[in-house]
């Protein structure tokens, strides 16, 4: 006899392939992406989880001097007046998250004399160390959004025009 194989239909050849990948997905479905899935259970995070850490860690460079647009730090200054109120780190944060990567968009404000370059970097260096170390999420980007400058004057007017308030 010979070891010729008889060839197959077309419905069994769709019917063994069908099989086949039957048993290639419930074996992905079986294996961990990531550290935050295991073979015990999954672990799941809220965006502003992310959005957290990436603003204390963005807060942490050297040269920023505020985060978020102009209205964000408006509502912020008001907050900060009132006691016992906590400050929103995760404002001028934006954070796009799946189950194993993140992107952030930071927008801050930076001092002025500092490098923009050097700020920008380290922003984006502290914020993927932190987010990954802290999180276990791939940071695959961070965007960062310069929307001012702060100049040092600019403390001084406020202080005299307070001062002038008070002599009212």
């Amino acid at each position: 006899m010979s070891n010729v194989s008889i060839p197959r239909t077309g419905s069994q050849q769709e019917r063994e392939a069908s099989e086949r990948e039957e048993r290639n997905v419930q074996t992905v479905e079986r294996v961990p992406r990531g550290p935050l899935q295991t073979t015990r259970g999954i672990t799941t995070l809220e965006d502003t989880v992310v959005a957290k850490v990436a603003g204390m860690a963005a807060r942490e460079v050297p040269g920023v001097y505020d985060m978020g647009n102009a209205a964000r730090r408006a509502f912020s200054a008001v907050t900060d007046r009132i006691p016992n109120s906590q400050t929103n780190v995760a404002g001028g944060i934006g954070v796009e998250k799946g189950e194993t990567q993140a992107a952030v968009d930071v927008t801050v404000v930076v001092e002025y004399g500092a490098s923009i370059v050097e700020v920008g970097n380290a922003i984006r260096r502290n914020i993927i160390d932190q987010v990954e170390s802290t999180t276990g999420l791939e940071v695959v980007e961070v965007n960062v959004n310069v929307v001012d400058v702060h100049l040092p004057q600019e403390d001084d007017e406020s202080v005299n025009s307070q001062r002038g308030d008070e002599l009212k």
